[in-house]
């Protein structure tokens, strides 16, 4: 007998007892369950999250949709689907076992707390759940709200993952919850310092919890993860410090003047309060003392005056201490988001460099047009926001016709450039070849042509701002990190203008029409010696110029509303940049507008919330610029130059 008992001692000492499934768990703790609370609950959920029984993660999915319930015949546990009679109902295996009645069953119904405890439990499921979509979900989930139940899930889950991207989110999710919640402090350190120079926004997020702190006031001082010790006067102010105390327990509420005054008031008795008498109220500190003096009479309730909270702050210490506890932790945490910052700095300049080229891009589209008419032809055209607009006007009716965005946008270019190199030959034929040489004319005729257009442009098209979309592959933003990144639309604007900018240079100077211009503007007379037909010359320069701002007008639309008063946003801009460039001189153009556009985006980093004051800045400063430099950036030399 002894020895049998030995062989079955060695027998269940070498094999593993056998888990328990879903069915067990649940009937042993039936009670537990049909009353369950947060406090009661979490053994049971964690035994199911552990069994490893197939049903475990319907069951549990079950409990928390209140779709588990216990039916009254024989106390079995079953799963609930709810039809028009009454509940389809399977058992813990799956098998259906037929309808029943609510009078039959006994629904399961957790509160809330019980029902975000079973959520945590389910993670671990959805992370390895065959379908990629339920497993982003559960990662998406756990980002949102990250807590210390669910680092464990996610390291079995990894494991798992086969997919390189989730596999990927997984890895650096892992991280973050690691450094915030892991039990090992050397862990914890670890995981800080092995994001490197990451800038992600998730990452800080998790950083800076580490490093919140709170205020103590303490006679000694207190055990803890001390940040800094606080000189009242300095870091804190005495009330503040006094505040401290009272919440601390460590000192009575501060007694108020209106307080004071009114308990003075009630106990005024023959002239006298508090032994002091009523024509010697006058100073605070005779109020101060009548008031102590009734506290010790017990005729007041005990409060602290000014004099006595000042005294009591001397008494004490004042610390910041980190909510952490581990010092090791938020000094890995501090020296990281010390060298985050530093980073950061430096890319919000690079993206607020690269936002002042985007927008110098666009003004020097905006403006090559314009550097034509009044750069070289010396024509103000005050007219020239409207070509602006007619193009972009142009390729919202050639959307309205061809639906493909990116077929619309191909032929909108080419047509823009038509039609507004007709608008500007036919304005070119019709005014301004009247009017060369006399610009005050000139400019009070474009400015009429201006208005005109507008009133058109709202007469066919209505006040209202029509859309002009951008092709699918311009959508979203090249993005280099959290912090810095470029539209895919100024990219292609900022492309443009170097095409442009390509394309006049070739005009001017390798074409014959460029020769004849140059020649044109240097000396018109010396130019009609030579065969060169001045007048046509004027008429296709004008033409090419205002066929270029209906390029622009495009170019503009696909990112800025495209209104009747469109190009108004940009003609002053465009003649800032024409001017502070330097009159006549395409790469004068190309400096005047990244100048003018970087210090438009800086002026709105200093002042973010007003554009229109960094507007007017700007023009101030253009204005203070021209005193210095009135030939412009880039002045031209030579008889050009004179004229």
């Amino acid at each position: 007998m002894r020895t049998l008992l030995i062989c079955l001692f060695a027998l269940l000492s070498v094999t593993p007892l056998r888990a328990q499934t879903v069915a067990e768990i649940l009937s042993a703790n039936a009670g537990l369950i049909e009353k369950s609370s947060r406090q009661t609950i979490a053994p049971v959920i964690d035994a199911l999250a552990a069994s490893g029984d197939p049903m475990a993660a319907e069951v549990l999915a079950a409990w928390q949709e209140k779709a588990l319930a216990i039916r009254k015949g024989d106390g079995a546990f079953v799963l609930l689907k709810t039809t028009s009679d009454g509940y389809e109902v399977r058992d813990l295996t799956g098998a259906t076992l037929g309808t029943a009645t609510k009078t039959d069953v006994t629904e399961l119904k957790p509160n809330a707390g019980v029902r975000a405890m079973i959520a945590t439990a389910l993670v671990q499921f959805t992370l390895s759940d065959p379908d990629i979509s339920k497993r982003q979900a559960a990662l998406d989930s756990i980002a949102k709200d990250p807590k210390p139940e669910a680092l464990l899930p996610l390291r079995a889950a990894i494991k798992l993952e086969k997919a390189p991207t989730i596999l990927a989110q997984k890895q650096r999710l892992e991280q973050l919850l690691t450094l915030r919640f892991d039990a090992d402090p050397a862990a914890r350190v670890a995981a800080i310092t092995g994001f490197g120079a990451d800038l992600g926004l998730d990452l800080r997020a998790a950083l800076n919890p580490l490093v919140v702190t709170k205020r103590l006031a303490a006679s000694s001082p207190p055990d803890g993860n001390i940040a800094r010790a606080l000189q009242p006067g300095r870091d804190l102010s005495q009330t503040e410090a006094y505040d401290l105390l009272v919440a601390a327990g460590l000192a009575l509420p501060r007694l108020t003047i209106e307080a004071e005054r009114a308990a003075l008031l009630a106990n005024l008795t023959d002239g006298m309060v508090g032994g002091v008498a009523l024509a010697d109220l006058a100073s605070q500190a005779a109020r101060d003392r009548a008031y102590t003096a009734l506290e010790a009479e017990g005729r007041v309730p005990q409060a602290m005056t000014d004099a006595e909270a000042k005294a009591a702050v001397n008494d004490f210490q004042f610390y910041d201490v980190y909510v952490e506890p581990d010092a090791a932790v938020t000094s890995a945490a501090s020296a990281a988001l010390t060298s985050i910052g530093y980073r950061v700095d430096f890319m919000q300049a690079a993206d607020l460099a690269l936002d002042g080229l985007s927008l110098a891009s666009i003004y020097f589209l905006a403006a090559i047009g314009l550097a034509i008419t009044f750069g070289v032809m010396g024509v103000i055209n005050m007219a020239h926001g409207e070509f602006i607009t007619l193009g972009a006007y142009t390729g919202y009716v050639v959307q309205q016709w061809v639906p493909n965005y990116t077929a619309s946008i191909l032929i909108a270019l080419p047509l823009a450039f038509a039609v507004t190199f007709a608008a500007g030959v036919a304005m070119e034929r019709l005014v301004i070849r009247h009017l060369y040489k006399r610009p005050l004319e000139t400019l009070l005729a474009t400015f009429g042509i201006s208005i005109a257009l507008q009133q058109i442009f709202k007469n066919i098209f209505g006040t209202q701002a029509r859309p002009l979309t951008s092709p699918a592959w311009l959508d979203g933003a090249l993005s280099f990190n959290d912090v810095v990144s470029i539209s895919y639309i100024r990219i292609a604007i900022f492309v443009l203008a170097l095409v442009f900018l390509g394309f006049f240079l070739w005009l001017m100077k390798r074409t014959r029409l460029g020769l004849e211009v140059r020649a044109v503007t240097q000396n018109p007379g010396m130019a009609a010696s030579m065969g060169i037909n001045p007048d046509r010359i004027n008429m296709l320069t004008f033409g090419l110029g205002s066929g270029i701002a209906g390029i622009a007008g495009v170019a503009i639309g696909l990112f800025a509303k495209v209104t009747s008063e469109l190009g108004t946003d940009y003609i002053v801009q465009s003649f800032m940049t024409v001017v502070v460039g330097g009159v006549g001189n395409i790469w004068g153009t190309l400096a005047g507008a990244t100048m003018i556009g970087g210090l438009q985006k800086m002026i709105e980093f200093l002042n973010p919330s007003n554009t229109l004051a960094a507007q007017t800045y700007m023009i101030l400063f253009i204005i203070l610029f021209i005193q210095f430099r009135p030939r412009g950036i880039i002045a031209l030399r030579g008889r050009a130059a004179g004229d």
